[in-house]
Order: C-alpha cells, then structure tokens, then sequence
C-alpha cells in the first residue's frame, strides 16, 4: 500500500488553487483606458509623434538615455541594433551560448557572423572562453541579462574596453534591473529591449533600441523608421540624410496601440519590480536550504527584474532522480506554471545554427561549433527550471505554495525512485 504524500502516488496536491497562477502583463483599467483612447486617437503614426513620442521619451527618461527608438519587436529592435552600430558583412560579435536565439540571428542577416562563448556556472558569458575566440574581425561581445539577473558589467566593461570592441546589451529581460544602481541596458554603446507579452514591461509585442550615441541613433532611424521620420529627426547637412525617404528599406514601426499599453505599463513598472523583488527574496530563503535545489546566486552590487525565477537542479542529492521526473511530480502538486527553458537554450543546437546556409545562402558551408563544445552552456540548460516571480501581496500565499510543493517532492524524493 502506498502512503506517500506526493499528489503524483496519490497524495494530496499543495496548490490547491484555480490556474492560471501567473498572467503577464497584468491589465487594468488604466490600461483599456489608454488604448481605447489611442484608437480613437491614431492606429498608424509615421513619425516622432503622440504615443510613440511620449513613450519614447518616457524610456529615454526611465532609463537615463538620451535616445530611444521603438520597433515592433525586440528581435526587430535588436536588428536594429546590430545595423545601427555598424555590424557588417565579415564582422564577428561574441555572443553567450546560452540566450534567446534573437540575440544572434539578426547578425545572420548582416552578412555578420555570430561567434558563440561558453557560459559559467552561473550561466553568464565566460570571458576566458570569449577570450579566446576573439580574432581580428571580432567587432563586438553583447551581454545579455537572462532571466533579469544582470551580468557582472564591471567584468564586460573591461572585457571590452581591454580588447577595444564594442560593448551591445540585450536587456530583453530585465527591465529596471540595475548593476551598483547602473540601469541594466546604459553600460554598453546600444542596447536592445523587448516588449514581447510576458517580459516585465510588456506591449503585447514590441521593442526598442536605447542608446546615448546620436550617430547610432540615426542609423537606427534609417534601418527601420523610413520617410517621414528619418526626414524630420536626421539633419539635412547629415551625409546620411539623403537616404531618408527609403531609410534600409525596412519598416520596424511599433504599433501606436502597443505603445499605449507600453506607456500605461510603464507607470506602474517600479511598483511591481519592488514586489517581485521581496516575492523572489520570499521563494529564495524557503529554498535555500532544500536538498537538490540551488537558488539563483544575486551578487551585492546587482538588482534583478526577476523576469522569472530560475533554479538549478541537482540529482546527485536526490538519489539521481531525473529533472524531468521532479517536474512531473511538482506539475502533478499543482505547481502547473513550473516550466523549462525552451528556445532560450545552448544556441549550437538550433538547426539554423548547425546549417545556416539551407536558408541562408550567403552561410553556405559555415557551420557553428557543435553543442558540444560549450559544456557550460549544455549543463546549466540541463539543470535548470523556472516558477513564476509574483508582485502583488495577495499573491504571497501562491508563491509559498509553490516553494512549498518544491520542498514536499524534495523531502520525498525516494519514493519516486
């Protein structure tokens, strides 16, 4: 007869309640508000005007930045990017093994060419492995802040400056996240945002480019916010002003409905980090101490977004119990917002990776190193699951669940076995 308590062999589940337990972005009324007004307003705004000026200017300001440029997608705004500050046909840009296919692939439609790093431990680009990657065509390293846990930018700053390239961020996830109260996406020459659903400031879909350098700002403009805008923003003794009207001939506008809900989102930004800051700080020390789960490491001098709460996972102290049988039990508890990471994974196991040139013909015969070679990036992949990051008080209750059902599946690991 079985009596173990785990719901899985029958026990009884510890989050008991109703799902969905996590929806991202959270809408109010301010909200609905400031789109019905928008769409009464204008649904196609062609240049630095109305919604798209207020909320640019909004970020420029939230961020300490003199320029911001919106795009329909933060893979757009990270093309943008990329072309902006001069990335070309031959360059190199080191890139972590471990992110968002987005922050590489743009550099495939450059002529450019993404040169992979391993990670550490901690998942955050390993210099000493970008180091020796590094030739006579590298042009740049991007630090990416996975997860909203911002990277050690003491370290990528003199990384860069050391080896004289260019420093790009992709703050994708970690809006507000700072480094010794440095906003996270102002360390390098660019950085690229996304406003996709479920990130911490959210438009449903949406980007933008943050940069102080006016020049790059420009070219920004000209690689996907042609005619008018390129027209009344770039000067006309620019030598680039004359390609205004046809920009690179890409149009990355944002939406202006996007941007009304991006505006609105905005001034609610700060409040719901600071609550996701003690939530996570909350689900932190009721897992520190439980066996086969480590706990994200949060250096002093970094402030996370807490785009999710990522864990490590480690068998070894559980018997050998596979991941995935963890997780089968803790979905079966209720936990059923638990998840894996997906396309964010070790990059050289993407098919467009492996074989660029079957859609790209310009990459006929390249070939990125195999996954293998980034055992890092490989393990950390391996060993890593993610629970949502609450914000809101009435939510403590969900959160405690959660690392409740955490620990009950820990503590009776052995019965799965």
């Amino acid at each position: 007869m079985n009596d173990s308590p785990l719901a899985l062999l029958g026990g009884v589940p510890a989050v008991t309640a109703p799902g969905p337990h996590f929806v991202w972005p959270p809408i109010e009324d301010a909200d609905r508000r400031a789109v019905a007004a928008q769409l009464e307003t204008a649904v196609s705004i062609p240049d630095r005007s109305g919604i798209v000026a207020d909320l640019e200017g909004a970020l420029a300001s939230y961020l300490g930045v003199r320029h911001v440029v919106t795009t329909c997608t933060g893979t757009a705004a990270l093309h943008s990017m990329y072309a902006a500050a001069g990335i070309g046909p031959g360059d190199e840009v080191i890139v972590p093994a471990l992110t968002f296919h987005a922050t590489a692939t743009p550099l495939f439609h450059l002529g450019a060419h993404p040169v992979l790093a391993d990670v550490d431990d901690r998942g955050q680009l390993d210099l000493d492995d970008a180091s020796r990657r590094l030739t006579a065509r590298t042009k740049a390293v991007v630090a990416v802040h996975l997860w909203g846990l911002p990277e050690d930018m003491d370290a990528l700053v003199s990384f860069a400056d050391e080896h004289e390239l260019m420093l790009l961020e992709d703050g994708s996830h970690a809006h507000g996240a700072t480094w010794k109260h440095q906003m996270a996406g102002t360390f390098g020459t660019a950085s690229a945002f996304s406003l996709n659903g479920p990130k911490p400031l959210s438009a449903g879909e949406g980007g933008f480019v943050a940069t102080d350098d006016t020049e790059l700002y420009y070219r920004a403009l000209l690689h996907g916010q042609y005619n008018k805008r390129c027209r009344r923003e770039i000067p006309a003794t620019h030598p680039l002003a004359r390609f205004a009207v046809t920009g690179m001939g890409l149009k990355l506008r944002i939406h202006p409905l996007a941007a009304a809900l991006a505006r609105a989102q905005l001034t609610r930004l700060d409040g719901r980090l600071a609550g996701r800051q003690e939530i996570a700080a909350r689900m932190c020390a009721a897992l520190d101490d439980v066996p086969g789960i480590r706990v994200p490491h949060v250096p002093v001098s970094a402030r996370p977004s807490w785009y999710t709460l990522p864990l490590r996972y480690e068998p070894a102290d559980l018997g050998g119990l596979p991941l995935q049988q963890f997780l089968d039990a803790l979905r079966a508890e209720g936990a059923t917002e638990t998840d894996q990471p997906g396309s964010t994974c070790p990059l050289g196991t993407h098919p467009l990776f492996q074989a660029p040139g079957a859609l790209l013909p310009g990459y006929a015969g390249r070939q990125c190193p195999a996954a293998s070679n980034f055992p890092a990036a490989e393990h950390v992949h391996a060993t890593t699951f993610k629970l949502p990051v609450w914000h809101r008080e009435e939510d403590v209750c969900l959160a405690d669940a959660y690392t409740g059902a955490v620990a009950k599946i820990a503590s009776h690991a052995k019965d799965l076995l």
